[in-house]
């Protein structure tokens, strides 16, 4: 039975030789690798299922990877999935604008070095693992918030600016896109719960001099 935490993977190539080069090169890293023969395969896995990462051949009949990841891109749900094209075309330099200018975010002229990929591989399922955990960590923020009390306000501020510290801290080595929402919505978490301690220590202050005004 495949992990449910295990990072998905979607490598798409018509070629069945270059998938299992591809699985083979992967297998042991432990992320559920997905083949897809077509760009018409990938769109339709992507309409029902979670990725990490997409592996996507460049030179493929009918769709092409290139129009593949334009049409990725231009979806809500899959907007923010990490492209690496993988490509035997001549004339590198040209083909690596047009797959950028697809959505790209790296790219591998093959026949590329197997090390050099499973490093890539790593890096953005790394980046991957990151912005779930500060998903999660807005999440509870929300819950928290949903729940306030006093007492509750600074663990939540402290949970917050680590959230922060760690989303900026992916920004400086690798700026992807997929992270903006999750820093966004653990600023705007940030913002809301110090207004709330704000507001709670102005209660608190307005609270205890009434109470002192009133003392005999």
């Amino acid at each position: 039975m495949a992990d449910q935490r295990a990072a998905h993977i979607l490598m798409v190539d018509d070629r069945a030789e270059n998938l299992l080069a591809l699985e083979a090169i992967l297998h042991g890293l432990g992320h559920e690798l997905v083949k897809a023969t077509s760009g018409e395969e990938a769109l339709k896995r992507l309409l029902t299922e979670d990725f990490a990462l997409i592996l996507l051949d460049v030179q493929m009949p009918g769709m092409d990877g290139f129009e593949t990841a334009t049409r990725i891109k231009q979806r809500e749900r899959t907007r923010d999935i990490p492209i690496l094209f993988l490509t035997a075309i001549d004339g590198e330099a040209h083909q690596a604008f047009r797959g950028y200018a697809a959505g790209a975010v790296d790219y591998l002229s093959k026949p590329f070095d197997p090390w050099v990929l499973r490093a890539k591989v790593a890096v953005f399922i790394e980046l991957h693992e990151r912005r779930r955990e500060l998903v999660a960590q807005a999440d509870e923020l929300r819950q928290l918030l949903a729940s306030y009390s006093s007492g509750d306000a600074e663990r939540a501020v402290a949970q917050a600016s680590n959230a922060l510290a760690l989303a900026q801290t992916l920004a400086d080595e690798a700026a992807q896109p997929e992270l903006a929402k999750a820093i966004v919505e653990a600023a705007d978490a940030v913002a809301a719960l110090h207004r709330l301690v704000a507001g709670a220590g102005r209660c608190g202050a307005t609270g205890t001099g009434a109470a002192g005004a009133a003392a005999p």
